[in-house]
């Protein structure tokens, strides 16, 4: 792993709003099947990152390349279809919508055809739809949600809901996969059926993922490597054993010396 290509690369970023500076002088790497998780406390522009990565903040300086192609030049949707999914940390579904419907509509940056076709449901319009409901019923299986497929999210407990927006995110099939707190509100069952399904998408899948989370235990677990931030900058960038033991993530976490 440690000699592929990284998928992205984050060089150098600065981003600030009306003299606040959110990241300050930030790089990383994600290389392919990596586990790349995210760490910092409040305030210490974790989320930041997430959105100059989707394409939501353009940032002052800096460069960021996602396989290869300058992602600062392209919009939200641009980055979505060249294959990086997001979930968020408050869940962000189709409330009354069920399970599979959800699903589906990750899969709509894959569909080319016209309104007429869907309409009418015939040549290239019903093969897509047939063809994205089958990858649609790969992941109901893959995330153990069958017993909820045809029921509405609201209905849903709210670590499920949590599994369905990680499936909705797996639709895209995306190249790499941001998980804004995938356990945060979670009890602890929750929390070990989401860590042992994260770890399914990057072992089985081989999708690459960044991940921003406040549970360490789950991170020191799960990560290949751990970025720290504390106010926007950098503070120890390694494996989970190295930023451990590191006294300026003590002082970050603390406030304190190490």
């Amino acid at each position: 792993m440690s000699g592929a290509e990284p998928v992205l690369r984050f060089q150098d970023v600065r981003l600030g709003f009306a003299g606040v500076t959110a990241i300050d002088g930030v790089t990383f790497d994600v290389r392919p099947s990596e586990l790349l998780a995210v760490i910092g406390p409040n305030g210490a522009g974790k989320t930041s990152v997430f959105n100059v990565l989707s394409g939501v903040y353009r940032p002052q300086r800096g460069r960021v390349t996602f396989l290869g192609e300058d992602l600062l030049a392209l919009r939200p949707h641009q980055i979505a279809a060249r294959g990086m999914a997001r979930t968020f940390q408050n869940v962000e579904l189709f409330h009354n919508l069920t399970v599979l419907d959800n699903l589906m509509l990750g899969r709509h940056h894959h569909f080319r055809y016209g309104a007429a076709a869907a309409v009418l449901w015939f040549g290239r319009a019903r093969r897509a739809e047939l063809a994205a409901r089958e990858r649609v019923e790969e992941i109901v299986d893959f995330l153990e949600l069958e017993p909820w497929r045809r029921h509405p999210v609201r209905l849903l407990p709210y670590g499920i809901q949590k599994r369905v927006e990680l499936g909705r995110a797996l639709a895209m099939e995306p190249r790499l996969l941001l998980l804004d707190e995938p356990v945060a509100g979670m009890n602890v069952e929750e929390t070990e059926d989401m860590a042992r399904f994260v770890l399914d998408v990057r072992d089985e899948l081989g999708v690459p993922i960044v991940m921003v989370e406040h549970d360490m235990g789950l991170v020191m677990d799960l990560a290949d490597r751990v970025l720290v931030l504390d106010f926007g900058r950098p503070v120890a960038l390694g494996t989970p054993a190295e930023v451990r033991g590191d006294p300026a993530v003590i002082r970050a976490y603390l406030g304190g010396a190490a």
